[in-house]
């Protein structure tokens, strides 16, 4: 993803009451002698995956836009790992549980907790008259399933027809699918699908590539995946192919632009491949979101979630579908199996993105992505060592936290940045060799910090004791901050942008170059102190028209200098741009300027007017910054 729970799991005992209550087409309600402190809570999950483990899901669905609900019944195939196991445990939260039932189609009583406001509920079904490890479960979607996004047409980019999404990163797959959701558990599934609309759906498995007129549509996904990949999307698109494995699913009206916008794609995957093996999950798709999707890209296997706000004209943005297109190897591949170990995702992807990049675009290309990153974990780390310092180590401790808390620079880019120092000490060729066979012996299996340390020691630093002391993997992983061994970037296409920048701190003189590009603009920004003189702004502004600009990496970062500085010819761009873009990347830092300069009247009228349009997880972020109470860094 372009996204805490403390590595001491906290065990609960088990209290489980004698009263069964059973729920018939109504939401779950709370058993008040069956409280959610008494369960065990593991990896953020209350489900017993230790004991009893789900390894196939079969879901029959019918998805409506009149209703915005989807019906399933849903069939569970499990193992049970432990004899004197009497019970499956669940996640669940705000799903409509209508009856549980065997594979004989009987009515199965069951128990769950009360909810808490991160974790849901537990769902606790009887392993007593399940016959071949199967459970049927029928239900209903609500309107508090976060990781539903219904869209209107309005908020589309054809206007015409509406659409779905899902968002199950983190926690929120139980929001969706009553499931161990957990990234332990690793799982296949099938899927059914019927519709009330003439859309196309699409899903993290085998995809159809145009609609048909039964709007019955069959799903497969062969390969294990984790609960977070579970996705779902319908909208009205149309798909072009950019070769034989990969192609891109937008509305028709921009289809083409997109297509141009990813013509590397095959590429990018043929370089992958050579460095770290053989592309492992068949297809690779990218579909287009609408601007509420809250991150940059999801890297849903076989079918990449991405947003809008990377077809800049000019594929200067693509890096992050590089990045997606990574985590076929890094997260989807190799998969972090608590959200604590969450850097084993995101900083071997940013590696491995920046090397496919270094491919595509060349060494200088990749030099300066390098040079932005480590701007981005400084001012992160900056922020945290104030808020929350433990949150600057890679090993995370998220203990009673959502683990969205985890999804900040420092899993990407100190993660980064601790691999390109691994890279710096044993050479590039070793450490390739080292990754390769690293994917490939843990292919489809999950992964810990741990267990990764011992494989790094004992494959790849065991031949010589120098390079273990000079990577020094404890202050890396474990302690805060950047170790003094932290690689330093730099990039000679930058050498100008410095010197422009301390020209306009300097005497306002502005860029003589009208050859940046993002890149250049993004340094130039990034290096000006925020707080400008108002009439500086104006005259860049002026010069460039950056309050117009359509690119939005450019445009957040004009906007924070706009807020600091209270630049208000930018604010009515700034209050389109929020209300319009939903990536939780671009609305933190605006957010949280706005409060913290004293706009906070601003700042909450614009997410009055913008909130509707947000994903569940975009809203949860800025309420919390309105009301004082995040520790998400700006």
């Amino acid at each position: 993803m372009s996204i805490k729970f403390c590595h001491k799991n906290v065990l609960f005992s088990i209290l489980l009451c004698s009263n069964v209550v059973l729920f018939n087409s109504c939401k779950i309600k709370q058993d008040g002698n069956y409280n959610k402190n008494t369960m065990k809570v593991a990896n953020h999950s209350y489900s017993n995956y230790d004991e009893v483990r789900v390894h196939h899901i079969s879901l029959d669905m019918s998805i409506s836009f009149d209703s915005l609900t989807i019906a399933v019944e849903e069939k569970l195939e499990f193992e049970v790992l432990k004899n004197n196991a009497s019970e499956l445990i669940l996640d669940i939260k705000n799903l409509e549980i209508d009856s549980i039932f065997n594979n004989q189609g009987e009515n199965i009583l069951f128990k769950s907790s009360d909810s808490d406001s991160i974790l849901g509920q537990a769902l606790v079904i009887p392993l007593d008259h399940l016959f071949d490890n199967q459970v049927i479960i029928k239900y209903k979607t609500t309107n508090e399933s976060e990781a539903l996004q219904w869209q209107n047409p309005e908020q589309t980019k054809g206007k015409k027809h509406p659409f779905l999404f899902t968002q199950s990163q983190a926690i929120l797959a139980r929001t969706w699918i009553p499931i161990q959701d957990c990234p332990a558990v690793r799982f296949t599934y099938d899927a059914k699908i019927r519709l009330d609309r003439d859309l196309l759906p699409l899903m993290s498995a085998k995809n159809p590539q145009k609609t048909n007129p039964k709007r019955e549509y069959s799903f497969e996904m062969n390969q294990p995946i984790p609960s977070y990949l579970m996705a779902l999307a319908v909208g009205d698109f149309q798909f072009i192919a950019l070769d034989s494995v990969c192609g891109v699913y937008a509305d028709p009206v921009w289809v083409n632009d997109c297509a141009s916008e990813f013509k590397d794609l095959p590429k990018m995957m043929s370089e992958a491949s050579q460095l770290y093996g053989n592309y492992r999950w068949e297809r690779y798709d990218i579909v287009m979101l609408p601007p509420s999707f809250p991150f940059g890209g999801m890297e849903n296997p076989r079918l990449t979630f991405a947003t809008p706000t990377i077809i800049a004209g000019d594929r200067s943005l693509v890096s992050l579908i590089a990045h997606e297109l990574a985590h076929s190897w890094s997260g989807n591949l190799v998969t972090n199996e608590t959200w604590n170990d969450f850097w084993l995702n995101e900083g071997f992807t940013v590696y491995f993105e920046s090397r496919i990049m270094e491919k595509i675009a060349g060494p200088d290309y990749a030099k300066m992505l390098e040079v932005l990153g480590m701007g981005d974990l400084k001012n992160t780390l900056a922020d945290l060592d104030s808020t929350n310092p433990s949150d600057t180590k890679l090993f995370l401790c998220l203990e009673g936290r959502n683990p969205d808390d985890g999804v900040t620079d420092v899993a990407y880019e100190k993660g980064r940045f601790f691999l390109l120092r691994i890279e710096e000490v044993v050479g590039r060729k070793r450490f390739d060799q080292f990754l390769n066979q690293y994917f490939k012996k843990h292919a489809f299996k999950t992964m810990n910090t741990k267990i990764f340390i011992e494989i790094l020691k004992d494959e790849l630093l065991s031949e010589k004791d120098s390079w273990l002391n000079a990577i020094d993997i404890n202050q890396w992983v474990y302690e805060e901050g950047l170790p003094s061994s932290c690689p330093e970037p730099k990039s000679i296409y930058f050498d100008v942008v410095q010197d422009d920048a301390s020209a306009f701190i300097e005497e306002g003189h502005l860029p003589q170059t009208m050859d940046y590009t993002t890149h250049h603009w993004l340094h130039f920004l990034r290096t000006l102190p925020e707080g400008q003189p108002i009439d500086k702004l104006t005259s860049l502004d002026s010069a460039f028209s950056i309050s117009k600009t359509g690119n939005s990496e450019i445009a957040c970062d004009w906007f924070k200098h706009a807020i600091a500085s209270k630049y208000q010819p930018a604010y009515q761009a700034m209050e389109s741009f929020l209300i319009n873009v939903g990536r939780r990347k671009f609305l933190t830092p605006l957010y949280s300027r706005m409060v913290n300069t004293g706009q906070i009247d601003l700042a909450q009228r614009i997410f009055d007017k913008a909130s509707p349009g947000y994903h569940a997880v975009s809203n949860s972020t800025i309420a919390a910054i309105l009301s004082g109470k995040s520790n998400v860094p700006h």
